[in-house]
């Protein structure tokens, strides 16, 4: 769909996309299945279709590839969803090709899920969006064994989930004032920026809303001295932080921007695992912890313990996903101060149901796991 298209049918077409998935709209490529007794796996890699370009401080994307997985045992069909992230290396094919290697682990007992994460991490470094969705499908099965949600499985209130923001990628001043115009019922919004025409992007946004921002910088400001300069400029027009504004291994210049800056600075590049976590906290106000990231719900569940005793805040993100992916990430929000969860908000082909938007928050659907359904055909 042309950036033009999207603008025209503004937040409706936001809204349709949430329950009208055409099936004829469904591109998959690469299925592969396999398995053992009463074990079946199998994966798809599937080509979200964006609704409009996405510009961040790296790159320009109009699709993005994830690998979608089906796990079947005894009986019962769970789903997990990697979304692939080139700057840690990753792609949807070494994903799939972790998945696939992780059959052995999978084949035991899954009730003792603590124990897979942990097999499934020792199991090769890397690939987290690949364990993540494996820690996913094995959470789903385990729900819906117990046949329970999984927010009550966590012992969460469905009722105490956050409002998303809504992103807005780097393009001209015109098409983010119009996209920002398009998301009415969004209270907060992203904005991505790292480029050279930063300032006059957040002057034409405040020429249209005087809603929050929030900025993320993608690590595109190389100078502490810029960084400084353009984060406290942001700060006197109603943005209330910024997430990783340098690059993700220069700590040295965050501790010194972290004692300068007028709003909170949030790591997000930065954040894997929870051994990250204390040097961190002297370099950063809080973390973005993505499930695609760490390596899982399990992992970002002990990636919030660690932080909150190191007196950080807390977001939980997503990358561009579905809403198989956005389901699960949306289930710990009431742990969190903030979430950015559209990822599935800005595709035009979401292969998953069951996921309601109200407003700007999340409404968790109340069935067995992560409650949502493909609807892919044939799988």
């Amino acid at each position: 769909m042309r950036r033009k298209d999207f603008l025209k049918t503004g937040g409706l077409l936001i809204a349709s996309s949430l329950f009208n998935n055409c099936r004829g709209k469904v591109k998959k490529e690469k299925e592969y299945e396999t398995g053992k007794g009463s074990l079946k796996v199998s994966t798809i890699i599937y080509e979200l279709q964006l609704r409009q370009a996405w510009t961040l401080s790296r790159g320009t994307w109009n699709t993005r590839r994830n690998v979608l997985v089906r796990l079947e045992k005894d009986g019962i069909v769970a789903y997990g969803e990697s979304a692939p992230i080139p700057r840690y290396n990753e792609s949807a094919e070494s994903n799939r090709e972790f998945i696939h290697r992780a059959l052995p682990v999978l084949e035991k007992d899954l009730w003792e899920y603590q124990d897979r994460w942990r097999e499934l991490e020792s199991l090769s470094p890397g690939q987290n969006a690949a364990k993540a969705a494996l820690d996913m499908a094995i959470l789903d099965w385990v729900g819906k064994s117990l046949r329970i949600p999984l927010y009550r499985f966590f012992g969460l209130d469905r009722n105490r989930t956050l409002p998303t923001t809504f992103s807005i990628g780097i393009d001209t001043v015109e098409i983010m004032q119009k996209t920002a115009e398009s998301a009415p019922a969004f209270r907060r919004l992203k904005i991505k920026a790292g480029v050279a025409d930063d300032k006059k992007h957040i002057e034409g946004l405040r020429q249209v809303t005087d809603r929050p921002l929030v900025v993320d910088a993608n690590e595109g400001w190389k100078d502490r001295q810029q960084a400084l300069e353009m984060i406290n400029w942001m700060a006197e027009r109603g943005v209330e932080f910024v997430e990783q504004p340098m690059p993700a291994d220069n700590l040295e210049d965050h501790r010194w921007l972290k004692e300068r800056v007028k709003i909170p600075i949030i790591a997000d590049e930065s954040v894997h695992k929870i051994q990250d976590v204390p040097a961190l906290a002297s370099a950063f106000h809080g973390l973005n912890i993505k499930l695609m990231k760490c390596g899982g719900l399990q992992e970002a569940l002990r990636l919030a313990a660690v932080a909150r005793a190191h007196d950080l805040k807390l977001m939980i993100g997503c990358m561009i996903e579905s809403s198989l992916a956005i389901a699960a990430a949306a289930t710990l929000t009431p742990l969190f101060d903030y979430a950015d969860l559209d990822g599935n908000i800005l595709i035009n082909n979401d292969p998953f149901r069951g996921l309601t938007l109200e407003g700007d928050r999340w409404l968790l659907p109340d069935k067995p796991g992560l409650g949502v359904e493909p609807v892919i055909p044939e799988w």
